[in-house]
């Protein structure tokens, strides 16, 4: 049997503008499409600079790119190139992102004004530095007239690129910094002066431009390789396999859909993206094996969120962890690799009991085997593994990318139609830029945010107020910390809703309750990746529903239950003993036992809550079931051993039956 058609790409381009802010940019052509297109590469070129000057090609002491002399400083001086990288995605942003809708058509005057704006304000710095730099304390008056330029700019770029809500908590962490003597005694403080308040953010590293680099080098870089693989056909290759390897089974279609997603998500690095991009494809799959609308919804949903936390990219939240914790990124990569996996394994396990009580059928595919796959694209499989071999090498993140994109560019010229040649190069180069644009934004304007609470000691006032809510208990204070990231992530995005609960969630967890930092910003950043398919907003779901016609908020809600699982693992490590699912300050006996705790843990949870373990389960074993399953989640000897008992006990009952049935015959 063929497959139905594919939902039309237009279709699918239009929910993913409907559904992802960042997505709704303009299509630019002739001369403004020309100077984006060089705009673009420049700003990627910029980004490669920056992370090869100095560097030396790995093994030897051969320096690839020498460091260039600017107005007397190197182009690499973190506050030059934090400023430099501002200007050039604000000018982008304001070309490609049109300020109201009916002026998506054409570029706008106003676009070419705060364009030119764009370009004033880092000109202004450069060509005065020496000075500049030492008037942070007392500004002229025009770094505060340029300095309020610029404070403008970015909240004009959050809008257009993520919506209003963050620009205006920017306004009113601004405003509570300058009338802080009048607040509430709870958040009260001495004041800042106006020009002091705008010197801070515009011209030191405590404002916007304390976290820009990294994704003017992290991320723009990891931006850029996952247009190399799109552009080289890894994305349709990653499907392909996916279908190839579904097999005859009627689990298969919601499988091969869940291990789409997860390969899929290497080179989109979006929930939204990836739910749409796949559903558009692997919807009607679902559709003839028996899926309902929502349930096919939420199981396309449920994969694309699960792409954001999964190795080897994770979100962008997953670099300023590393910077913050002053770890590796392969640190990051490795603390992430067993709640992924017990994220999947929740998935998977609610797909074969839905399956059974939807009763699902088989489905043939129209895909290439595996063996004509692989044999023609096999070393698009590389992408998943080459930039942790480079970084478990020794290099840094930055440099690991770098040879990652080298090396994806020449191993691409094994096939003829993946062959990345110079044009196909030129274009990658100009979607990386563009889809750092929003991350760009959103990074600077989080960054005044941060600025502001640390400044004030709002952050500190308010993680003292998590504490006192808590009452000193773990547990109920980890659940008022996951309520913050929730409602926060209901307006904001997920690098945002990270970047603003750190200062002032991760002290609760950190200082407070002497949780492990690796672990307190783990938990952030879980469930400010999870806030998107978290009632009553969830984009994610929401998309898919708009895809499969079914009712977004059934979907939403199943997507829920496939996702129950990923809530609990953070609580999980932030546990005493739970550190051990991270893969840090532990045995590797330590690892092993709370990787297969949380794993039977994860498969009592999921089969109590899904009703069915080998036959399908009366309300006492789906109780004790449930039971068993927090039991087994919370990182204790005895508490794993009542578990693994209460677990055993259900399955003996539901096994007994059918032995008994067998002896007699």
């Amino acid at each position: 049997m063929k497959a139905e058609p594919r939902v039309d790409d237009s279709r699918a381009q239009e929910l993913i503008e409907q559904f992802e802010t960042e997505s709704r940019t303009r299509s630019l052509t002739g001369l403004w499409g020309r100077f984006a297109l060089v705009g673009g590469v420049a700003t990627a070129l910029l980004a490669i600079y920056y992370a090869m000057a100095g560097a030396p090609i790995p093994f030897t002491n051969i320096q690839l790119i020498p460091n260039v002399v600017l107005y007397g400083q190197t182009i690499t001086t973190p506050q030059i190139y934090n400023l430099v990288f501002l200007g050039a995605t604000l000018v982008l942003t304001f070309l490609y992102y049109p300020a109201l809708q009916r002026w998506r058509r054409a570029v706008h005057p106003l676009d070419v004004a705060l364009m030119l704006a764009s370009v004033a304000i880092v000109l202004y710095v450069l060509l005065d530095f020496e000075k500049i730099v030492y008037r942070v304390a007392s500004p002229s008056p025009a770094d505060f007239a340029f300095g309020l330029v610029a404070i403008a700019l970015v909240l004009e770029a959050t809008r257009r690129t993520v919506g209003w809500h963050l620009s205006a908590l920017v306004f009113l962490c601004l405003a509570y910094a300058y009338l802080g003597g009048i607040m509430p005694p709870l958040i009260r403080h001495r004041g800042f002066d106006l020009d002091d308040i705008v010197a801070q953010q515009y011209l030191s590293l405590d404002g916007m431009l304390s976290l820009v680099y990294i994704a003017g080098s992290f991320i723009i870089l990891f931006t850029i390789y996952g247009a190399i693989l799109e552009r080289s056909g890894a994305g349709k290759f990653f499907i392909d396999l996916s279908f190839a390897l579904t097999g005859r089974k009627r689990t298969g279609a919601g499988r091969t859909v869940t291990l789409a997603s997860f390969l899929l998500g290497t080179v989109s690095g979006s929930g939204v993206a990836t739910t749409v991009t796949l559903g558009s494809i692997a919807y009607p799959m679902l559709k003839r094996s028996g899926y309902d609308r929502e349930t096919a919804g939420a199981i396309l949903s449920a994969g694309g969120i699960g792409a954001v936390l999964s190795p080897p990219v994770l979100g962008a939240a997953a670099f300023l962890m590393a910077e913050l914790l002053r770890i590796s990124y392969l640190e990051v990569l490795v603390m992430a690799a067993v709640p992924t996996l017990l994220y999947y394994l929740a998935i998977f396990l609610m797909i074969e009991i839905d399956s059974r009580k939807i009763g699902t059928r088989e489905v043939s595919v129209d895909a290439p085997g595996v063996g004509q796959l692989m044999r023609r694209g096999w070393f698009h499989l590389t992408s998943l593994v080459a930039i942790i071999a480079f970084m478990a090498l020794g290099m840094t993140p930055i440099l690991a990318v770098f040879w990652a994109i080298v090396f994806a560019i020449a191993i691409s010229f094994l096939d003829r139609d993946a062959a990345m040649y110079p044009r196909k190069i030129v274009a990658s180069l100009a979607e990386g830029t563009r889809g750092v644009l929003s991350v760009a934004a959103t990074i600077a304007a989080a960054g005044m945010i941060v600025g502001v609470l640390l400044q004030t000691g709002l952050g500190l006032k308010v993680s003292n107020l998590i504490l006192a809510v808590g009452q000193g208990n773990l547990l109920l204070t980890l659940f008022v910390c996951g309520v913050i990231l929730w409602v926060l992530g209901l307006s904001l995005p997920i690098t945002a809703s990270y970047l603003v609960a750190v200062p002032t969630v991760a002290p609760a967890l950190i200082t407070g309750l002497g949780i492990p930092p690796p672990a307190a910003h783990m938990f952030i950043f879980y469930y400010a990746v999870l806030s998107e398919v978290s009632p009553p907003v969830a984009l994610s779901p929401f998309a898919a529903a708009a895809l499969t016609g079914g009712n977004p908020y059934r979907t939403m809600m199943i997507t829920w239950k496939y996702a129950l699982p990923a809530f609990l693992v953070p609580f999980m490590f932030t546990q005493p003993n739970g550190i051990a699912l991270l893969l840090r300050d532990s045995t590797l006996i330590e690892a092993a036992v709370a990787t297969l705790s949380a794993a039977a843990g994860i498969t009592a949870l999921v089969t109590g809550v899904g009703g069915h373990l080998f036959r399908s389960t009366t309300l006492p074993e789906r109780t004790a079931l449930v039971a068993a399953g927090l039991l087994l989640l919370y990182p204790s000897p005895v508490t794993d051993i009542a578990g693994l008992l209460i677990f055993a006990a259900v399955a003996g009952m539901q096994l007994a039956p059918g032995m008994l049935a067998r002896a007699r015959a």
